[in-house]
């Protein structure tokens, strides 16, 4: 065969959450070392940068949150020193410094040399892949988000009008199963609040908008859609248009590279499910639909990210699919500078700093994401493909120092012994609905085909 790269022998690597704030590469130890080792001998190692990163010389975002993740543009070189290759951009925190924000973190991202998925100045640029040419072929990474700011959403233009700069947002739909004496109290409630007469008032102003109010088995109660069944029930779906502006890059994707890849930031969960360690480990309905249907248009692996704990590893037509890979650096309790209102949310005065909204966003560690191990667990998998096929998943536990102060917690190395095996036998739990066998052999897990 005249190249190497057409052999279909390739390795990649991925990660969840980076949130970023101090840096990388002055650190010794051994466990993170080897870490460092794995993502760079990867063909290609994919992180989602859950960060923006600019000097704070653009507006912030006026928004009911008490977290504004910002870090150092040199942080996006700590991100390259680690081994990463792409980054993917569309999330939740992508536009908490307003459009010129997110735009003067994607030209950072340009000017450090680090490849990005999921935004851009117009929908198709936010849908695009980022290619990246390897030994083993070239990938196409491609990313959105199912839990965003409205305002993030990147907006496809016309040919007289441009379009409008964002991520590539992934909408879903809900419906509310409810029996019908639930249903019957919302029509009243509907009536009596005056939500009908509204409605009514909506219609007559645009005759085009389409509504099943009117449906006798459908009631719309703020803003959510209410239907008549004999159970409770929360089911979710994808939106068709989404899926159609998708489907074609992901077409295009499949004949320009040999690995198309796609990873979704998502914070929702199933409504049904296993609960572990407090924390919902069921993806939902959705995000399940969404991961078959990329795989379906020709995607070699799915992987997904938000709730910052891991769940459950599907293998799907021969395909892996990674419902959440949880964090790979967690360090958003120690961002630069925040704006006025974080401080105010958490009844902070003008005399405090940024330390001091950091130490109260959790109570010294006493409650949020800082008194919880799980947020602090994660694993890092590198997928081994051998003649265009997959062969092997190594599982590699981490551990982010969730008993580590402030100042230290928030940063991988790889973990051993306990902690190791809980990260594993946690992934056993979640990926047994899928059937997906995980073997555990020293402090590695190992899925193989």
């Amino acid at each position: 065969m005249i190249y190497e790269s057409a052999q279909g022998n390739f390795t990649i690597a991925l990660a969840g959450d980076a949130m970023i704030t101090r840096r990388m590469s002055v650190f010794r130890e051994k466990r993170f070392l080897q870490l460092v080792d794995i993502l760079r001998s990867a063909d290609a190692s994919v992180v989602n940068m859950e960060m923006l990163f600019h000097d704070y010389e653009v507006s912030w975002q006026s928004r009911n949150t008490i977290s504004f993740q910002v870090s150092d543009p040199s942080n996006l070189n700590e991100l390259k020193w680690l081994g990463f290759d792409v980054v993917t951009t569309a999330n939740n925190h992508s536009y908490d410094y307003s459009e010129a924000g997110f735009l003067a973190t994607l030209q950072n991202c340009k000017n450090s040399g680090l490849l990005q998925a999921g935004g851009g100045k117009d929908l198709d640029e936010a849908r695009a892949p980022a290619y990246l040419d390897t030994a083993g072929g070239r990938v196409a990474v491609m990313s959105a988000s199912s839990t965003f700011d409205p305002d993030s959403r990147a907006m496809q233009g016309r040919h007289d009008f441009p379009g409008s700069p964002g991520i590539n947002a992934l909408r879903h739909n809900t419906e509310h199963h409810v029996p019908s004496h639930i249903f019957d109290a919302l029509k009243e409630a509907n009536r009596e609040l005056g939500f009908e007469e509204r409605y009514e008032i909506r219609k007559q102003f645009n005759p085009t908008w389409i509504d099943d109010y009117d449906n006798k088995s459908i009631v719309k109660f703020m803003g959510g859609n209410f239907h008549l069944k004999d159970h409770y029930n929360i089911y979710t779906s994808c939106n068709t248009e989404d899926l159609h502006g998708i489907r074609n890059w992901i077409r295009g994707a499949k004949r320009s590279s040999d690995w198309p890849v796609y990873g979704v930031h998502c914070h929702e969960s199933g409504n049904t499910g296993e609960y572990h360690g407090g924390s919902r480990l069921s993806p939902p309905k959705f995000l399940e639909d969404f991961a078959h249907f990329t795989i379906d248009q020709g995607c070699e692996l799915f992987f997904a990210h938000g709730p910052h704990f891991l769940r459950g590893i599907e293998i799907y037509n021969n395909k892996p699919i990674f419902y959440s890979l949880g964090n790979f650096i967690f360090q958003n309790e120690t961002v630069h500078r925040v704006p006025p209102i974080v401080y105010k949310e958490l009844k902070l005065s003008i005399d405090d700093t940024p330390g001091d909204w950091g130490w109260a966003r959790s109570g010294g560690g006493k409650h949020g994401f800082a008194a919880d191990p799980v947020f602090y667990r994660s694993v890092i998998p590198v997928c081994k493909y051998r003649k265009g096929a997959l062969k092997e998943i190594s599982l590699y536990p981490i551990d982010l120092g969730h008993s580590q102060p402030m100042s230290q917690r928030g940063r991988p190395v790889l973990a051993e012994g306990p902690i190791a095996q809980a990260v594993l036998k946690w992934l056993q739990t979640a990926s047994k609905p899928y059937g997906t066998e995980i073997t555990i052999e020293g402090d590695i897990g190992t899925i193989r085909l």
